[in-house]
């Protein structure tokens, strides 16, 4: 990797220094634009109490549950526990702490985190368990609770197509929180299906500039559905 370059040879130079006790952002939406690879090199490495940040933490055997399943995550900022009977467990033992947090607040902790800005109001969550022991201040007569923003040591991210300068294009819905991710870590890991020439992009549609991106890497994808469901013959 020089200069420009973000390109990387290899999935341990996509995550090198990753240490005991980080904080990872993960894009990814149930199993939808996840990095699979990614996360498989996080488990390979063995890192333990690792603090997730992600919509979810995968399904049991695949994606972010391999890291339930290794013990290599000690507290989880989800939105969705999702069908994952491990994760569940491992919150019902108190193994594991999970911070549940509203879906659009949790995109906009991190949007804000890559942004620079360190706090916020939402009504959201408001006179529930999500908002004890929040500050909470009225504007035009309702009730808003103050979050803070959100940042990582590493962000794992999937993309569809990149140049090798690290410009990023999702493929539909598997944007996800993928975009907001990338920008709010120390140390942004890409991982995409496509890597092209500078250039050959439409400047137009591109989602992630790469500015944020650090590692970039070519890998191949399982894309595995969550649940399929098919009528009977």
């Amino acid at each position: 990797m020089a200069g420009f370059d973000k390109r990387v040879a290899n999935y341990e130079q996509a995550l090198a220094g990753l240490a005991d006790g980080m904080t990872i952002a993960v894009g990814g939406f149930g199993l939808c634009g996840i990095p699979e690879n990614l996360i498989g090199q996080v488990r390979r490495m063995g890192v333990k109490e690792l603090t997730v940040v992600s919509n979810n933490c995968g399904v049991d055997g695949f994606g972010l549950g391999l890291l339930l399943e290794n013990r290599q995550i000690r507290k989880v900022v989800a939105s969705y526990v999702g069908e994952n009977a491990e994760f569940e467990r491992q919150v019902l033992e108190r193994e594991i702490e999970v911070v549940l947090t509203p879906q659009g607040t949790l995109a906009e902790k991190i949007r804000a985190g890559g942004a620079g800005i360190p706090a916020f109001f939402t009504a959201a969550g408001y006179g529930t368990p999500v908002g004890e022991g929040k500050e909470v201040r009225e504007f035009k007569g309702r009730q808003y609770i103050l979050e803070e923003a959100i940042t990582a040591d590493y962000a794992l991210v999937k993309g569809w197509r990149a140049d090798w300068t690290g410009n990023i294009v999702y493929r539909h819905t598997a944007q996800n929180f993928n975009s907001v991710v990338a920008t709010a870590a120390r140390i942004t890991a890409v991982e995409v299906e496509e890597i092209v020439e500078p250039g050959s992009l439409d400047a137009d549609h591109i989602h992630t500039p790469g500015i944020y991106v650090d590692r970039l890497i070519q890998g191949r994808f399982e894309k595995r559905i969550e649940k399929r469901t098919v009528r009977a013959v």
